[in-house]
């Protein structure tokens, strides 16, 4: 977005896209937990005339997050947050999956509600697995929305969730990601910013295709067939609309879960799909 400081944490295909697509006139912030990937892309973006800078961060810590807050705020006035760093059920063991996808958007969501700048807004990577589980059940999702960041992966369900199945532990952890933007929002709008959260489809990054590889690949790609686009996402899919999220276009728009799914959701919720 033109203008102000553009923070971009996973420098994974979205986090790039996003970059991309957001960076320009902006001063760019790109966290990362891991210092040779964010080293590369914060080179290929400076090559190709970004404004780029670089933080280390570890999202499930705190401590970090709240370092990589003030990193933003000495480079300027914070006008937009795009988190999308997050474990996939392939990549981890479920409590590492739940304190990162989760905990760590807890602790990204509280320590840019701090700094965020009136008339900026923010948007969190969730995914179409938190839709396709279903809601919360009522008392988990108070649960889930009251919690402190601090307390939050004590939560009852989210000790379950955690001592599970990782892939169980991704849906949860993913609904639970749109929970926690919904209880933000209002705490944001004090500040004239917005927060909202996508939720992709199956994309086509290194993430992804390992998700296709693995033990649910098949249904995936049944899903995704019987979807109305009938194709994976591109990371520029989700990019284009964070882009909008991020504007003034979108001034009406906070606290929602937009799925970017080509369909799937609806095709399941429909019973269309030949998996069915």
């Amino acid at each position: 977005m033109p203008g102000g400081v553009l923070v971009v944490i996973g420098t994974g295909g979205m986090g790039v896209a996003v970059a991309r697509r957001c960076g320009s006139g902006a001063r760019l912030l790109l966290a990362d937990v891991g210092d040779d990937a964010l080293g590369s892309v914060a080179s290929t973006l400076g090559d190709e005339g970004h404004d780029v800078h670089t933080q280390h961060v570890d999202v499930s810590d705190a401590a970090s997050v709240n370092t990589l807050a003030d990193a933003a705020a000495a480079l300027g006035r914070v006008q937009s947050v795009v988190h999308t760093a997050g474990l996939s059920p392939v990549q981890s063991a479920a409590d590492r999956v739940v304190a990162v996808d989760l905990g760590g958007t807890a602790y990204v969501i509280d320590a840019f509600g701090a700094v965020v700048a009136p008339g900026g807004a923010g948007v969190f990577i969730s995914s179409m697995a938190g839709h396709l589980a279903g809601p919360l059940p009522a008392d988990d999702e108070a649960a889930v929305a009251s919690a402190s960041a601090a307390d939050l992966l004590a939560v009852p369900c989210m000790q379950r969730a955690a001592a599970g199945d990782p892939g169980l532990a991704y849906a949860f952890a993913k609904a639970a990601v749109s929970v926690r933007v919904r209880a933000a929002a209002q705490a944001w709008g004090r500040r004239g910013a917005r927060i909202n959260a996508i939720s992709p489809g199956v994309i086509d990054t290194a993430m992804g295709r390992a998700e296709l590889d693995g033990p649910s690949g098949e249904f995936m790609r049944l899903m995704v067939a019987s979807s109305g686009s009938g194709r994976l996402g591109t990371p520029d899919d989700i990019a284009s609309v964070t882009e909008f999220l991020l504007s003034d276009r979108a001034s009406f728009v906070t606290g929602v879960d937009l799925l970017v799914d080509g369909g799937v959701v609806a095709a399941f919720r429909s019973g269309q799909g030949s998996y069915r």
